[in-house]
């Protein structure tokens, strides 16, 4: 693996570990003003997941509803359920149908249910991702903000994985923790993204980052601090 990934992924467990791992758990709590302008301000909740550590499979649970969320990349398609167990939305090949969409373009509730899906898996399995088959992993130049020094890894996923786009960025500080992400969602019609990343919390000796805040970039690399678009808060976490 390159140098820095290998640093990386021992200070959040250890290669072996997660290659013996199963499935993680948490409870996660996303907000901000996204979801309502997508058109399902109830996404805007707190759900209970579960997600395989060793496939691109994710369960979301409403712990209000009772509505179900399933995103199943080996079948290509995403189910919404009610809490009777109903189907209430459904969707095969969901990245396909994405295709000429704006930030502005209001989603259904299998693309919105999609969305969530993917990124929130993501998140819980990162940065082990970045050691799968077909994964491309360089350190770039390194990023000055705050007067700190983070160093970077670009890592470009495969088309097994489905990500926000093919190549992400991801900063590093001198604690090997993650600060940032740069993307450009292809689902949402590539709009310049900065994540930070303001907290982390140790669950069964794994660290995890617990507080996100996912904002609009400039072109200039800042990011837009007048508003945040998407907030995730994440606790609970067990991995087996």
């Amino acid at each position: 693996m390159n140098a820095l990934l290998d640093l990386v992924v021992e200070k959040h467990g250890g290669l072996e570990r997660w290659k013996g791992l199963s499935s993680v758990s948490a409870r996660v709590t996303f907000g901000g003003p996204f979801w309502e302008f997508k058109g399902h301000a109830d996404f805007a909740n707190t759900v209970t997941v579960e997600a395989s550590v060793q496939e691109e499979y994710v369960r979301q649970v409403d712990e209000v509803t009772g509505r179900t969320v399933v995103y199943d990349k080996k079948a290509e398609r995403v189910t919404v359920a009610a809490a009777d167990g109903g189907t209430v939305a459904e969707l095969d090949n969901p990245r396909s149908t994405f295709g000429g969409f704006t930030p502005e373009t209001p989603w259904d509730l299998a693309q919105i249910a999609y969305f969530r899906s993917y990124a929130t898996w993501h998140y819980l399995l990162e940065p082990y991702l970045f050691t799968w088959a077909g994964a491309e992993v360089e350190e770039v130049e390194p990023r000055i903000e705050n007067g700190e020094t983070w160093r970077v890894l670009s890592v470009t996923f495969p088309d097994s994985v489905d990500a926000h786009n093919a190549t992400q960025r991801y900063y590093y500080d001198s604690a090997l923790l993650l600060r940032r992400m740069d993307y450009q969602p292809e689902v949402n019609g590539r709009p310049p993204v900065a994540h930070y990343i303001r907290k982390y919390e140790t669950f069964d000796g794994i660290a995890v980052p617990t507080v996100r805040h996912v904002l609009s970039r400039n072109e200039d690399m800042t990011p837009d601090l007048s508003w945040i678009p998407i907030t995730l808060e994440v606790g609970d976490v067990s991995f087996r």
